[in-house]
């Protein structure tokens, strides 16, 4: 079985060559945003921000796009200040990055589930109006570390999505 995020993938997407094994794509100081329980549950990994840079200099870029091997799923996480003005910001980033993403992932893929991680200290109140927008868009705020929990839904559909944010 060919790792999550090569397997999404369109074979002639410029994107292929920049995937690695494993948390190979992540800076060494972001892979801290994974709990140590779960790193080698991730089979691939693409830094999207610098695939996407040479195409879309001046846009919002996503950070990462994680292949969860456990559920053969794709994730997306975003290491990014969690200040309350960043809300806005992090959606802009999920929508920038679907657009890119376009023409690269089979028509039968998809990203599982966008992950924010604070990337400091989180410096906005988790109100019930920010997590709103953010489940709205489909991003789920973990605060600093993804943890596994955040991911057990993955292999039952969305169902359990609310339970992953406790």
């Amino acid at each position: 079985m060919r790792p999550p995020v090569r397997a999404a993938l369109e074979p002639t997407s410029a994107l292929v060559e920049q995937v690695e094994d494993g948390l190979g794509a992540l800076e060494r100081d972001h892979r801290a945003h994974l709990d140590e329980t779960i790193r080698a549950s991730f089979g691939d990994s693409l830094d999207l921000d610098e695939a996407m840079r040479p195409f879309f200099p001046n846009e919002n870029r996503w950070d990462y796009l994680l292949g969860y091997t456990p559920a053969g799923r794709v994730v997306a996480l975003e290491p990014h200040s969690a200040h309350e003005d960043q809300v806005s910001v992090v959606i802009a980033k999920k929508k920038a990055a679907q657009e890119q993403l376009r023409g690269h992932l089979k028509k039968s893929a998809s990203v599982a589930e966008w992950f924010w991680v604070a990337s400091g200290k989180v410096q906005f109140a988790k109100t019930e109006k920010a997590i709103r927008r953010l489940d709205e868009h489909g991003i789920l705020f973990v605060s600093r570390i993804l943890l596994a929990k955040h991911l057990a839904h993955l292999g039952r559909g969305n169902a359990n999505r609310m339970t992953a944010r406790r």
